[in-house]
């Protein structure tokens, strides 16, 4: 490992941009973060390695990963980060925490944890900006321009730790009045009769998800959608029974439960993030809030009223 230059001072800048490429892992999502130019992006980081004397990134089919003196100048900018949020004032008395996170997680679970649970967290820390991006899907091989994922179920996942935020549990629901008028299932083998308002089979991207929908005797779908709130609505307005996340269903006084001690199954949502954005401290009090809000919360992720 060559040392650095004795005639070029490492920037401070520089370690800083090497930070948001080391937690994003492409220059176009850091060039967005800091508000630069990607080619902006790319001369600070030959700066860098021509002062450091080296690579400190490399590509990989996962995107940019750090060299070993990439690990290293990346410790040191976490250090010049820390350094720089504590010389700012704190005349009000709140939080020096700030910068933006961005999390993907699944439409339902956003709006009903984890924006509630981000809310606090930013009440908390006044000067910290998140972004909710929604979409069920698996994780991602490349995390590209988002800090923190929210997934269903556990996955492999690359350069990256995965961790179980919460169990939640998905049952059938119908209105009232569609089952006085279609008859109301006695066993799971009279599903087979209703129509099943669900995700759209052919799109569906999560294995466990998947699995769920196979495993019900029921064929026929009536109406399917990418989106649970669709889901949720069309079976509130008598499409069929509807396989719902309790969490969403149970609140609805005019749903109520089908086959309830026959046909449920229990999933997990789990948290994916790069190791570099897990040290940030700010990615860490997002992450601390999401579980302090869902071991208080565990009652409505089961679907008790």
């Amino acid at each position: 490992m060559s040392p650095p230059s004795p005639r070029r001072r490492i920037s401070a800048d520089n370690l800083l941009v090497l930070l948001a490429v080391g937690r994003l892992g492409r220059f176009t999502s850091a060039a967005e973060s800091l508000e630069l130019n990607h080619t902006t992006v790319s001369r600070r980081i030959a700066e860098l390695e021509a002062t450091l004397g080296g690579p400190v990134l490399t590509r990989t089919s996962g995107g940019l990963e750090l060299t070993e003196l990439g690990q290293e100048a990346l410790a040191a900018a976490e250090q010049v980060e820390g350094a720089v949020s504590d010389l700012r004032p704190r005349r009000d008395g709140t939080s020096r925490l700030q910068g933006l996170v961005r999390v993907s997680t699944s439409d339902g679970f956003g709006a009903h944890v984890a924006g509630p649970a981000l809310a606090r967290v930013q009440r908390r820390h006044p000067r910290l900006s998140i972004e909710i991006v929604t979409a069920t899907r698996r994780a991602s091989q490349y995390r590209s321009g988002v800090d923190l994922e929210i997934i269903v179920g556990e996955q492999q996942v690359y350069r990256a730790e995965s961790s179980k935020l919460t169990d939640y549990t998905l049952a059938l629901y119908a209105t009232r009045e569609y089952l006085e008028s279609a008859g109301t299932p006695a066993t799971a083998a009279e599903l087979a009769d209703h129509p099943l308002v669900y995700y759209i089979e052919s799109m569906l991207q999560v294995d466990d998800l998947d699995a769920i929908r196979r495993g019900i005797s029921s064929r026929r779908d009536s109406l399917t959608s990418t989106n649970v709130f669709v889901q949720l609505e069309a079976t509130r307005a008598g499409a069929g029974i509807g396989l719902l996340p309790r969490f969403m269903a149970s609140p609805c006084t005019d749903l109520v439960p089908v086959l309830p001690d026959d046909v449920s199954s229990t999933l997990s949502f789990w948290l994916v993030a790069r190791r570099e954005s897990l040290r940030r401290p700010a990615v860490a009090a997002v992450v601390s809030g999401l579980r302090e809000y869902v071991a208080d919360h565990q009652r409505l992720l089961v679907g008790e009223r």
